[in-house]
């Protein structure tokens, strides 16, 4: 007991910061505060984190102490792939599902959509709350289905109405919610009564997304501080879950990693646009084309091929990096891919970048081939193996995974599949 009083002051010490920095509030979904059933009630709990841009060497190579020790008593994969393009919504949302972006739905940051006949951009607050956009059953609606209450501070979809649900409790996404006030509400969480109590949550942080793209992850200075400053975060949650006595197991992915990317490789994308034959959709790693009716695709991909010069261009169902043969209308026609190690933007945001004198940034979107592009699976807890290791896995596994350990049905017509990944569980 005296061990443990400490802690729960600093809860209450984190809770407090909870109500300083946090700009937006907590809701609660429309549909009605979810409870609990019996069978919830008795059911474990699973805390999902996400942390973007966390490449799959970052713990090997700095060993940050709480992350390090989180793993050598908890499970660990040789590296999570990401599902193509490795970019921060679509393969969020593929956790969230256990799909693959041509199923879900959600097959870029932005993309043209042919139902609703817009373009979905992920920083349009409007169209990210807008779940018709959004396929599949995510982990959360499952959940409710069950009658068992989640939480999300933060995760791709979890803000929108999908099959008219929502997380029981969710935030709308403000970067500026410091990472402990993050913490302190999932600690505030876990305190509630067992009714009203979330079986699952889950978390996002994106510090090493945003030091990465930054400055690159060679940059082994910034890339360490954010680190180490991010294990701290995360040493402290360890141990308030710990300090709770509750049956709470803590599975930490990450949506992609991080490859660094000169900036005189970048590409105008201004010379392959053609907006009288063809609308284009610029995701950097990929940019596709949407051909305008009347307009022959062949002879553009002839054009295009003229000015071949560090990229390629296919019909999207010849397109490399995609696991299976694309089918969604949404890609367009037509794709084109910068090679490795280059990258299409605008010559606006390039001419600002050789100003400023930026010689080096971080970028991602690439095939699952590149192992830059890997990501992370952890976890710990009542339901997993301790000091387990095993090779890669698909981002899509982890779904069927949080099913199993909740007790959840799981669809039929995910892509993902229990088996390749239920050697991490206990057997009794």
């Amino acid at each position: 007991m005296i061990k443990r009083i400490p802690w729960q002051l600093i809860v209450l010490v984190l809770i407090s910061i909870s109500f300083l920095s946090c700009k937006s509030s907590s809701h609660v979904s429309e549909q009605g505060l979810t409870q609990n059933s019996k069978a919830s009630i008795k059911k474990p709990y699973v805390i999902l984190i996400s942390l973007d841009g966390f490449r799959w060497d970052y713990v090997d190579k700095y060993k940050p102490p709480h992350l390090t020790n989180f793993i050598e008593n908890g499970i660990q994969s040789e590296y999570l792939t990401p599902s193509f393009p490795s970019k921060t919504f679509p393969n969020h949302y593929s956790i969230a599902t256990g799909m693959y972006p041509d199923k879900h739905g959600i097959i870029g940051n932005t993309f043209y959509s042919y139902k609703k006949e817009r373009t979905y951009e992920n920083r349009n607050r409007e169209m990210v709350e807008d779940g018709s956009f959004y396929g599949g059953s995510p982990i959360w609606a499952q959940a409710d289905k069950s009658q068992m209450v989640s939480a999300s501070y933060f995760f791709v979809g979890s803000e929108s109405k999908i099959q008219d649900i929502r997380p029981t409790y969710y935030y709308r996404y403000d970067g500026a919610v410091k990472n402990e006030a993050r913490i302190a509400q999932a600690m505030t969480w876990l305190s509630l009564p067992e009714k009203e109590r979330p079986h699952l949550i889950t978390l996002y942080f994106s510090d090493m997304d945003d030091v990465g793209h930054r400055y690159g992850p060679s940059n082994e200075v910034k890339i360490k501080q954010a680190l180490f400053k991010l294990d701290q975060n995360l040493g402290d949650l360890f141990k308030g879950v710990k300090s709770t006595a509750l049956p709470v197991n803590i599975i930490i992915v990450s949506d992609h990693g991080m490859s660094d990317l000169s900036t005189k490789n970048f590409l105008e994308i201004e010379t392959i646009k053609n907006d009288s034959l063809y609308s284009t959709i610029d995701n950097g790693s990929l940019v596709s084309l949407h051909p305008k009716k009347g307009s022959n695709i062949d002879a553009i991909i002839r054009n295009l091929k003229k000015k071949e010069h560090h990229f390629k261009v296919y019909k999207t169902a010849d397109t490399p990096g995609f696991e299976y043969v694309p089918k969604n209308k949404d890609w367009g026609a037509i794709q084109v891919q910068p090679d490795y190690g280059y990258y299409f933007s605008t010559k606006g945001k390039i001419e600002t970048m050789k100003t400023a004198a930026i010689h080096s940034v971080g970028v991602h979107g690439y095939g699952p081939e590149h192992k830059d592009m890997a990501g992370i699976f952890y976890a710990k807890g009542p339901a997993f193996k301790k000091g387990f290791s095993l090779g890669a896995i698909r981002n899509i596994e982890i779904y069927p995974l949080i099913c199993e350990i909740l007790n959840l049905e799981i669809p039929r017509d995910i892509d993902g599949s229990l088996e390749m990944i239920k050697s991490v569980l206990k057997t009794e």
